[in-house]
């Protein structure tokens, strides 16, 4: 019989990527399996970086924004948003600066480019996050090309089935929860893989359990799998 039930004990108090609930975005609480392993240890070498520059691309839930505040937390980075007011440029010269979401928020190719001038100009150091790789953001700056070409760009894949399992046991202990193994397996090879979806699955057991008065048991999980994969699909 699967028990899953709420613990007298204190679960962690630290979740592996900066999900919401009481966590925080420490190095420590990071899980490092293969998908994110070479960016992790990017972040752990700093200041000794291969180049002033460094790009983390990876799809949603990937680990991305954890790793930035990881960086952003022991480097004291500043984040900015190059958008052609100019702003960007002075703070990029004063030390370590952090840009996330590139691809997605745009840019004005003309400030980024004199930001990355100021940061190797200077001896900082700029992080950038984005979903895809630089080739594919469409930049028509032949200088700010050449600049992004330089940069040192690490990928990380969708998550494993280890970073995954783990990421399950993290996020139910968080919440008090025993939950079994048999039942984590069962929604690895289940679900979609993204960190987003394993946040959205516990929670989702977490309120209907506490609602019906029940213990997450295979078939609140296969429930709950449909209901996410559908609004995946929406």
């Amino acid at each position: 019989m699967t028990h899953s039930h709420r613990s007298g004990k204190k679960g962690p108090d630290q979740l592996p990527l900066a999900f919401p609930v009481e966590s925080a975005a420490g190095r420590e609480d990071l899980v490092v399996s293969d998908p994110v392993s070479a960016a992790a240890a990017i972040i752990d070498r700093w200041p000794d970086w291969p180049s002033p520059v460094v790009i983390i691309t990876g799809p949603q839930g990937s680990g991305k924004t954890h790793l930035a505040q990881v960086w952003q937390d022991f480097s004291h980075a500043v984040a900015i948003h190059p958008d052609g007011s100019g702003e960007a440029v002075p703070l990029a010269g004063a030390g370590p600066v952090l840009f996330e979401d590139a691809d997605r928020r745009g840019f004005d190719e003309t400030e980024f480019f004199h930001v990355i001038n100021a940061v190797r100009s200077a001896g900082t150091t700029l992080l950038v996050t984005a979903r895809a790789w630089p080739l594919s953001w469409g930049v028509r700056l032949p200088d700010l090309s050449s600049r992004l070409k330089a940069a040192t760009t690490v990928e990380i894949g969708p998550p494993d089935d280890l970073l995954l399992t783990q990421i399950f046991f993290k996020l139910f202990a968080d919440r008090q929860l025993v939950i079994d193994e048999r039942l984590v397996a069962y929604m690895v090879s289940r679900m979609e893989r993204s960190l987003a979806s394993a946040q959205a699955i516990v929670e989702r057991l977490d309120l209907l359990a506490l609602a019906r008065g029940t213990r997450i048991t295979r078939s609140l999980v296969a429930e709950v799998l449909d209901e996410v994969a559908g609004e995946d699909q929406d």
